[in-house]
């Protein structure tokens, strides 16, 4: 069976926390920004960096005020699990939900993922420290839109619009997602 695989290689440079990358999918070429710590093979909690590593898109996140899935011209094959004011993800290493996804109000450390700035409109949620979470390992690491001219990211991968329609209309289920240095 043939593997679908997202390649996500640092851009070198003389930076070590080198924050931009070169994504490739099939045909498609792209930029997409890193983490601002640069990548990591010891991610932990609040680092800023980005795992090194080969991830499965777990699943796809989206903002229906923002974005109609029905209404785009093209099948989406991952099931939408859709986003509230209410909705965001555990960050705190203490707590028993840490890495998981909430419901606000939530009384131990968390991301909001509504947010005003367009960055999780539609994610998809990284296969990341998630079967059984290590406490302080690293949590919320998603593929989701950029901002700002490709800012870095506290630790995501970050894409355009384009890349994001890109891999919404090709990516399946057991897609993964290998992000590397440039060797």
């Amino acid at each position: 069976m043939f593997k679908q695989m997202i390649n996500v290689i640092e851009r070198r440079g003389a930076n070590p926390k080198n924050t931009m990358a070169d994504l490739s999918f099939g045909p498609h070429r792209a930029s997409c920004a890193l983490g601002a710590g640069g990548l990591t093979a010891h991610k932990t909690e609040g680092d800023r960096k980005t795992p090194i590593g080969e991830f499965e898109l777990r699943r796809l996140w989206m903002r229906q005020d923002r974005v109609r899935a029905p209404e785009m011209a093209f099948p989406i094959a991952f099931p939408i699990h859709y986003i509230s004011p209410k909705s965001g993800w555990c960050d705190a290493p203490e707590s028993r939900f840490y890495n998981r996804p909430i419901e606000r109000p939530f009384a131990a450390s968390h991301e909001r993922l509504w947010r005003r700035d367009g960055l999780y409109d539609v994610f998809f949620e990284l296969g990341y420290n998630d079967v059984n979470p290590i406490a302080g390992e690293g949590s919320a690491i998603f593929l989701h839109l950029q901002k700002n001219n490709f800012n870095p990211t506290l630790g995501c991968v970050a894409v355009s619009w384009r890349s994001m329609a890109f891999l919404l209309r090709h990516a399946r289920p057991g897609c993964r997602v290998d992000i590397a240095r440039n060797a």
